[in-house]
């Protein structure tokens, strides 16, 4: 029950995410930068203390397939951030957390997995959903239906980080993982970063110290948080309970911004998070879990 309660507190800090960027003002791919990089730099001490015997049997391609996913992180990061500047942060946070779809695409057409028919329709009715909410924001204008491509877009890469992240966690621990990941996320984004010639400092106080917010409470107490929780609890009760974070952020967003969702984005938001709930538990069933 408390490692439960533990990871419950985690998806209350990942859903903060949406509330930290709606107050920034700098643009959506310094702020993932801030993220990643204040994150790897709380984590460097750790990494080299911690792990410093892991350091030396780490493999070439183990090191590649992290840097790979920090690079879809970072992908992901600066979609995500970037649509919450133009839809709810309702719709930006459930379509984000279709990643769930999205790994279950890639992995029947590239990994060759099967999916149950369970599985099958809990993906289609996610699809459903989404179709829904994005009828829905079409209503409030092309940036909104703009930002949900954004958000959208923003889970086919955490997708794929979570898909190396699956196989690369195995061989390491989650401190090293994670300080490779981050590290690698950060140098991305600052790439990013020049090549949009957009410059990293300059910009408001608020900006850092809402930067350092997303790394400790969002990243730290949050992802970290999850990937804890798997030596303790079923993954089907970790991925459940991640479908919390859009319910979260929408009740924050509501009160702080006053962003009161519509019947119908409600509707497509409910359709999009019980084919969720659904693939999860229908996936945990077929494996024994």
């Amino acid at each position: 029950m408390k490692a439960k309660l533990i990871v419950l507190l985690g998806v209350f800090g990942v859903s903060f995410s949406a509330i930290f960027v709606k107050y920034t003002t700098a643009p959506a791919v310094v702020i993932a930068f801030y993220r990643m990089l204040f994150a790897a730099a709380i984590l460097l001490p750790f990494a080299l203390k911690v792990c410093r015997d892991e350091w030396k049997t780490l493999e070439k391609k183990t090191v590649l397939m992290c840097a790979l996913s920090g690079i879809f992180l970072a992908c992901h990061f600066s979609f995500y951030f970037q649509s919450i500047a133009y839809t709810s942060i309702a719709s930006s946070t459930v379509l984000v957390d279709t990643e769930v779809f999205f790994v279950a695409i890639v992995s029947i057409l590239f990994l060759k997995e099967r999916i149950s028919r369970p599985g099958v329709f809990s993906i289609l009715l996610t699809f459903a959903g989404s179709v829904v909410l994005a009828l829905s924001d079409h209503g409030a204008g092309s940036n909104a239906v703009y930002g949900d491509l954004l958000a959208a877009t923003g889970a086919f890469f955490v997708a794929l980080y979570t898909l190396i992240g699956r196989v690369e966690r195995r061989k390491m621990s989650t401190t090293l993982y994670t300080f490779l990941v981050y590290g690698t996320a950060a140098l991305t984004l600052a790439v990013f970063c020049m090549a949009m010639q957009i410059p990293v400092v300059g910009y408001e106080p608020k900006n850092y110290a809402l930067g350092l917010g997303l790394a400790l409470c969002c990243t730290l107490l949050g992802h970290s948080v999850f990937s804890w929780g798997l030596r303790y609890l079923p993954a089907t009760f970790i991925s459940t309970a991640k479908l919390g974070e859009p319910v979260f952020a929408t009740v924050l967003g509501i009160f702080l911004f006053g962003q009161i969702p519509a019947a119908q984005q409600v509707i497509g938001a409910v359709i999009i998070l019980a084919g969720l709930y659904l693939y999860t538990t229908s996936q945990a069933s077929d494996a024994g879990e």
